[in-house]
């Protein structure tokens, strides 16, 4: 038998041809929505990577600016601490040298102190050495009037004369000569 030729495609061939063109057009849409949102997202990561690096960017300045102004504040306490160094320094010296001359000012009058005591104790001592002479002689001399006394008469004027220093030892050759002057008058009235 023979058979015909259509040339009308079926129903069911056009579905499919309607199908896949379909199909085709989802795929060709899925696929530029996947690259627009691709798109997107890198556009956006892109946007954020610039943010992040301008903040990044204004981080370092910020920070730059602040390491130099502590860069500035420490010399400039490094600049005050020299000088506070120096001022101590200088102050340490003139103590040092202020403490130095007292000290010799002191040495000084510590040995012109000595100097004028030993002046002073020699002094007293040849005073006291003259006073001891004098009483010596004091002394010996009524001993020697109480001989003289008893084998002459008595002589009021010879006190007077064993006397004559006016000494701080005075006291005691005054009344050793008046000692020496009452028994030579007691002597007379026997």
């Amino acid at each position: 038998m023979a058979t015909r030729k259509t040339t009308k495609k079926s129903e069911l061939a056009q579905a499919g041809e309607h199908l896949s063109s379909a199909a085709k057009e989802v795929g060709t849409a899925l696929t530029h929505k996947v690259e627009a949102l691709g798109e997107a997202m890198s556009a956006g990561v892109t946007k954020a990577r610039k943010q992040v690096e301008s903040q990044r960017d204004q981080a370092k300045v910020k920070v730059g600016k602040l390491v130099k102004l502590a860069e500035a504040q420490v010399k400039s306490a490094q600049a005050r601490l020299k000088k506070a160094g120096a001022a101590a320094q200088k102050s340490i010296a003139s103590a040092e040298k202020q403490l130095e001359a007292a000290r010799r000012s002191a040495s000084r009058k510590l040995s012109a102190l000595q100097t004028s005591a030993e002046r002073k104790a020699k002094a007293l001592q040849k005073a006291v050495d003259k006073e001891a002479a004098a009483l010596k002689k004091a002394a010996k001399a009524p001993a020697a009037k109480k001989t003289a006394d008893k084998k002459a008469a008595p002589k009021p004027v010879a006190a007077k004369k064993a006397a004559p220093k006016k000494t701080s030892t005075q006291a005691p050759a005054k009344t050793s000569a008046k000692k020496a002057a009452k028994p030579a008058s007691k002597k007379p009235a026997k």
